[in-house]
């Protein structure tokens, strides 16, 4: 009955929520989501400087997250440059002063907390001619005199040609002075009220020559503060606080002042004033928040980081997007004349599996795609383009940081895993790594990649090594998969290997165009794209050595050792190379598709950090299809793979392999130590699985349906997270559900699977036109294409770079 039970329930899932259904669900959502987006900035403002300075929340204990954007953190390199011939000044009481030292350990962080009580301070770097100073440090002296402190920083600022100045006012002027020094009675508060408004016309004059900032009063925790101070009440400094909103708000002009409110650090001090030693200056974590969102408003417009997306201003798209949007708004045309005309022939092909390129032949002849075929893919890859630009390029979708802790990994992943056993199916063949498992593999593998990218569990070393070794099993699959085609059907020609460099680059090109990103941006593409190359020249290389080749003769399968033993010198050859390595990716114009911000460091380091793996596969799958044809091994439905005895030496060598693998990557210090070993014990792990996978017969002939569909589109959800699951390049999180983040997670996941799904399809319907099977339109198609790409080469170079890029 249970069996039966849950057979019918994948039915009527299966029946009701088909891939089409979801495509359209996911489209209405995207339409709701753009209006209520548009809305909500136009009825509630959309200034991502307000969402910094006005309100946020707590990642953990300390990591602070602003509403809506990404705030960056800042390093001392990165503070110099941007403050740079800056002068920087904080007004106020001892909270203001602490504010101080925080700001500069940004800047300098040796720099200790020194000075004589009450008394200004400065700080001076005078290689980059930045300077902080405090001014009005002596509370009582300040009384009726503050006008006279602001008249001088007026002066000064003009003497110093300031574009910069942080005057944070508190108080009577000093409002917790204020309150000691008159027992909070309601005549001070008024005559605040007044004070400020004398100077706020001083202070509005101060920022039309730099930034003025007026941060809120932070909370005090009344039950440990000493008696002299018991008179400060977090009411009394509430009333003050609103009085100073309201005298600042009604000195707007044009409906905005130029001064602006801080109430961000005053709302991250409601949550840790607990921990303050005397009840009422801040800890230091909480301090340095409110120095780094300064730091953030100040810089970010700057420097414009990727991972700083509060303050930045809207980047205007270049040549190369400009023309994208018009070839893309060209098919769209071209689509309504076809239309008009009444030609609505068009058939979409079953996609092929990029690595094998086996397609199921349809039951009836296949009608050949009429001409408007690859317009109505243009049209519909530029709708999701659209999507990709709105939501990382234009400044319409929020963004929000990664924040790793254990749950947001692991429980994840317990999910994923239950569902992938919940659509478990007999496998059509018994045979090791048939299709059917090894589309499973890569689908687990990138859900876990997923989880793994959004959650930043980077952070934790052990699941980053894990993670690592599924990046390996990847390129091992690629030299598994191209090696067997290449030995079994020894299919060299120009169509195969078009059609393969298409479907594996396609979209990262497209992307490479539409978001402004060079090619090594997009990392695995260029790494996979690579070794197939190198796996091709290794085949196809006199003397081509085939299965067909070396059945004849045994003598031939030392060739193909040989083969792999040269190989294997090349890339030892590169690794203790570096010199060599780079001078070769640094010629023009190979170095456009190997550089990464004007350096091709990051393609070494992904090189190297597998540059075995994909030999390892080659060398397993001669190995198995040697042991294949010679009738070695038992791939029968329910057969175990070797004998009794073999088979459980080898299922308890894979599982100590697991155990101890996983012991080894717990014990590492370091990212750098891990690195330099994975290279060479990576294989290891991935035989391991292998076996364990493929030795008992019920385990080769049962498979998961639900990882199986996400591995057919594995590659698609790899290259689509960049920009349209995550933000900023990766370094955020997209936020569509504001206010909601599991419903964000299940809203945007849901929408970038069907995106996903619909590239791939897209992906094939163009690969049947662009790569014709007929050899003379091929060449002549990729001297078009040539000349295309050179033209883009020759663009983006007479551009000028992408600051922050």
């Amino acid at each position: 009955m249970a069996v039966l039970a849950y057979s019918l329930g994948k039915r009527e899932i299966n029946q009701h929520f088909t891939i089409k259904n979801a495509k359209l669900i996911s489209l209405a959502a995207v339409l709701l989501l753009l209006v209520f987006h548009a809305a909500s900035r136009y009825y509630e403002g959309g200034d991502s400087c307000e969402w910094l300075l006005s309100r946020g929340r707590y990642l953990g204990e300390d990591v602070w997250q602003p509403y809506g954007c990404m705030m960056h953190k800042y390093k001392s390199i990165e503070a110099k440059t941007c403050l740079s011939e800056k002068r920087v000044a904080f007004v106020g009481d001892s909270r203001i002063r602490q504010l101080f030292y925080s700001f500069i350990k940004i800047i300098n962080p040796e720099r200790k907390e020194e000075g004589i009580k009450h008394e200004d301070i400065s700080f001076e770097d005078k290689s980059y001619s930045i300077k902080v100073v405090t001014r009005c440090s002596r509370p009582r002296s300040c009384h009726g005199n503050l006008r006279k402190c602001l008249h001088v920083l007026y002066e000064t600022s003009v003497t110093w040609w300031l574009p910069i100045v942080m005057s944070v006012l508190t108080v009577y002027p000093f409002t917790q002075w204020s309150i000691k020094l008159h027992g909070g009675s309601s005549e001070a508060l008024q005559q605040y009220k007044v004070n400020l408004t004398a100077i706020v016309g001083q202070l509005e004059k101060l920022a039309e020559h730099g930034e003025v900032y007026w941060v809120l009063q932070d909370p005090v925790n009344e039950e440990v503060l000493s008696e002299n101070r018991k008179m400060i009440t977090n009411q009394q400094l509430e009333l003050y606080n609103e009085a100073a909103v309201d005298v600042l708000n009604s000195s707007k002009r044009n409906g905005r002042s130029r001064v602006r409110l801080v109430a961000a650090s005053r709302q991250a001090a409601l949550e840790t004033i607990i921990k303050s030693d005397d009840g009422l200056h801040l800890p230091e974590s909480t301090r340095n928040v409110g120095a780094m969102i300064l730091m953030n408003s100040v810089c970010n417009k700057i420097l414009r980081p990727i991972d700083g997306s509060c303050c930045q201003t809207l980047r205007a798209p270049n040549l190369l997007q400009k023309l994208s949007a018009l070839f893309f708004l060209g098919s769209a045309v071209v689509i309504m004349v076809f239309h008009i005309l009444g030609n609505n022939r068009h058939r979409r092909h079953v996609p092929p599996d990029v690595e094998s390129l086996e397609e199921k032949k349809p039951a009836t002849a296949a009608v050949p795609p009429g001409p408007k075929a690859p317009f109505q893919a243009l049209c519909r890859m530029g709708v999701i383009m659209g999507y990709f630009y709105l939501c990382d390029r234009a400044d319409v979708f929020m963004k929000e940081q990664k924040f790793y802790t254990h749950s947001t990994f692991f429980i994840p992943l317990i999910y994923i895993f239950v569902l992938g056993v919940f659509y478990s199916d007999n496998s059509k063949e018994a045979k090791l790594l048939n299709r059917e498992q090894t589309d499973e593999w890569k689908g687990w593998m990138q859900l876990v990649i997923l989880i793994y990218h959004i959650s930043g569990a980077s952070a934790f070393i052990p699941v980053y090594m894990h993670v690592r070794v599924l990046v390996a099993a990847y390129l091992f699959q690629t030299g598994y998969g191209h090696f067997s085609f290449f030995w079994l059907k020894g299919d060299f020609g120009l169509y195969r290997v078009c059609q393969v460099l298409f479907r594996l680059n396609f979209l990262v090109l497209v992307l490479c165009v539409v978001m402004d990103r060079p090619y090594q941006f997009y990392y695995f593409v260029p790494l996979v794209t690579f070794w197939f190359v190198v796996i091709y020249t290794t085949m196809a290389m006199w003397p081509q050595i085939l299965q067909k080749t070396a059945n004849s003769s045994g003598v031939w399968h030392f060739g193909v050792l040989a083969k792999l033993l040269g190989l294997l010198m090349f890339i030892c050859f590169f690794a203790f190379s570096q010199g060599v390595f780079e001078r070769v990716f640094s010629v023009w114009p190979i170095s456009k598709l190997f550089e990464l911000n004007g350096s091709i460091h990051e393609w070494w380091f992904r090189w190297k950090l597998d540059r075995f793996a994909v030999i390892h596969g080659m060398l397993f799958a001669f190995i198995y299809l040697v042991l294949q044809k010679r009738q070695v091994l038992s791939e029968g439905k329910g057969e175990t793979l070797f004998s009794a005895k073999i088979s459980n030496f080898l299922l308890f060598l894979s599982v100590v392999s697991f155990i101890t693998y996983s012991i080894w990557a717990s014990s590492c210090k370091t990212k750098t130590e891990c690195n330099e070993m994975h290279p060479y014990i990576s294989v290891v792990q991935i035989l391991a699985f292998i076996l364990i996978r493929n030795i008992p017969g019920y385990a080769r002939s049962i498979y998961s349906s639900f990882f199986a569909w996400f591995g057919k589109i594995s590659l698609e959800l790899f290259i689509c997270q960049y920009h349209i699951w995550l933000a900023a390049d990766t370094k955020g999180i997209l936020v569509l559900i504001p206010g909601n983040p599991s419903l964000n997670i299940l809203v945007s996941t849901f929408i970038f699977v069907c995106v996903a799904h619909e590239i791939s399809l897209i992906t094939n319907d163009l690969a049947q036109v662009v790569i014709p099977k007929d050899s003379m339109a091929l060449l002549k198609r990729l001297g078009a294409m040539g000349i295309v790409s050179l033209v883009i080469l020759l663009v983006s170079r007479a551009g000028q770079p992408t600051p922050g890029a």
